[in-house]
């Protein structure tokens, strides 16, 4: 889930008078990594996967399934092997945006041997039976489930919360905030975001209409004061929180490249790959308990964090903000990032002019795609800031980066060295739904981990023009 700080986080408006501050230290933040890191060379492939899971109460007598708010108070237990023994765990567990969630990764990075392909699976499972063992067997599962189906459906938690569509921090008529992880972060985006666009988000899922379903398909939902659903379309599954995306699961994997122009060449190379992996492994097809006329989560997730305001997205004429912006910070890449793939980067690609140049007469060796990469991430505002962290050693630190970089959540990222990190430069595969199954998770890493070897040994192009890169 991104730069997990601690801290005491600040309001929108706060943080809104330090986003300047943020994105200049940030750039220098980035600079320094890239004097320091651009010409490192022989690191070997090391790779890893992060499972999201869902936990889950039965009710086997009344035959209900609810979400289990209790994901936190698992993950204290679940992280002692890797605070007691650190280097030597076989797992790695994270928080994640929601209460019923947990992130599951390798304690350790796995390698290019094949006995690392004959891991994973073995691994996954690990996982799993890590949290089954803290769990009730009679009536508590853990999940890797894509969307659980009754996601804002009346009493969907257990403990059964409620929610506050005039109050908290998302406003809305079917998530309640106590199903957002009570890590600050998590809170923080989701009020900021709201706050940022000047109105709650609005995501319309198109529904699956059989010959009993009503044309047009309009639901009458409870008078509230302020915004209400006045978003809601006909003929669509309306949602109002970012619980309805980012309380979703996903299956993400990251690279180890030996160095800088091997991260970039597969960053471009996978890029043409995630629309046809996020089809294959599409797994959504279920909303607030209705059937969706989709089968993905990624446009839900898209809407749920669109965080533009009217003027941003071209509905007013630009006056307080600074670009207008064609999507939102969830979304497609909009530009391949090597030198060889420039003539493929044919769109009109919205960046910061001023950054952009800072990028080129400062970072010695960077290049102009590379510049107009993180340029254009850079037109996005921090979305949350603590007040321990306004003010940071930019040659030892690299959080005022993280921030921006890390909530530009995209089908890639490319991902530079931390700061004072054995790491080296990676790239990140981001379009893959979460699948039931071990078998099924394992196979999807084990083929995109298999891919990438094979873009190198025989270094394919398999470059088209981005017109013609079907968006997720």
């Amino acid at each position: 889930m991104g730069l997990l700080t601690e801290g005491s986080p600040l309001s929108w408006e706060e943080t809104k008078k330090y986003a300047n501050h943020i994105r200049s230290h940030g750039i220098t933040q980035l600079l320094n990594i890239f004097k320091r890191l651009q010409h490192r060379e022989n690191d070997c492939l090391k790779w890893g996967d992060e499972v999201e899971y869902v936990v889950v109460k039965f009710d086997h007598a009344k035959k209900k399934a609810k979400l289990l708010l209790k994901g936190q108070d698992l993950l204290p237990k679940l992280q002692e092997e890797e605070h007691n023994n650190p280097g030597k765990n076989e797992t790695s567990w994270k928080p994640e945006y929601a209460s019923y969630m947990l992130e599951g990764t390798p304690g350790q990075p796995l390698g290019g041997c094949m006995r690392h392909f004959n891991m994973i699976e073995a691994n996954m499972k690990l996982r799993r039976q890590e949290v089954m063992n803290l769990l009730n067997p009679e009536d508590e599962c853990l999940l890797s489930m894509t969307c659980f189906p009754r996601i804002g459906c009346p009493q969907f938690t257990f403990p059964c919360e409620v929610p506050t569509p005039t109050s908290g921090a998302s406003n809305s008529l079917f998530f309640p905030d106590q199903a957002i992880n009570r890590h600050p972060r998590f809170s923080t985006l989701t009020r900021n975001i709201r706050e940022r666009r000047g109105r709650k988000v609005a995501i319309n899922v198109p529904i699956f209409k059989d010959v009993r379903t009503p044309s047009p398909f309009i639901e009458k939902f409870p008078i509230v004061e302020g915004e209400g659903a006045a978003a809601a379309l006909p003929d669509h599954i309306y949602l109002d929180a970012m619980g309805f995306g980012m309380g979703c699961c996903c299956l993400q994997m990251t690279f180890q490249a030996c160095n800088i122009d091997e991260a970039r060449h597969l960053y471009d190379q996978l890029t043409v790959l995630t629309p046809i992996i996020h089809a294959l492994s599409a797994a959504a097809p279920i909303f607030r308990g209705y059937l969706a006329d989709v089968d993905c989560r990624w446009n839900v997730i898209s809407a749920a964090v669109d965080d533009r305001t009217e003027e941003e997205q071209g509905l007013v004429p630009l006056k307080n903000d600074r670009f207008r912006i064609r999507k939102s910070r969830y979304d497609s890449i909009d530009s391949y990032l090597s030198v060889a793939a420039t003539p493929y980067s044919d769109i009109d690609l919205v960046y910061d002019e001023e950054i952009f140049q800072r990028l080129l007469n400062e970072g010695e060796g960077m290049d102009e795609p590379m510049a107009k990469h993180f340029a254009h991430l850079y037109i996005r505002d921090p979305l949350t800031l603590f007040s321990e962290k306004i003010h940071l050693n930019d040659e030892k630190d690299s959080d005022h980066f993280e921030n921006i970089q890390s909530t530009n959540w995209q089908t890639m990222r490319f991902k530079p060295p931390p700061a004072n990190s054995p790491i080296g430069w990676r790239v990140e595969f981001r379009p893959t739904e979460v699948q039931l199954t071990d078998f099924e998770n394992a196979a999807f890493a084990t083929f995109v981990v298999l891919i990438t070897r094979v873009i190198i040994s025989f270094n394919l192009n398999l470059l088209i023009p981005f017109p013609r890169l079907t968006r997720i």
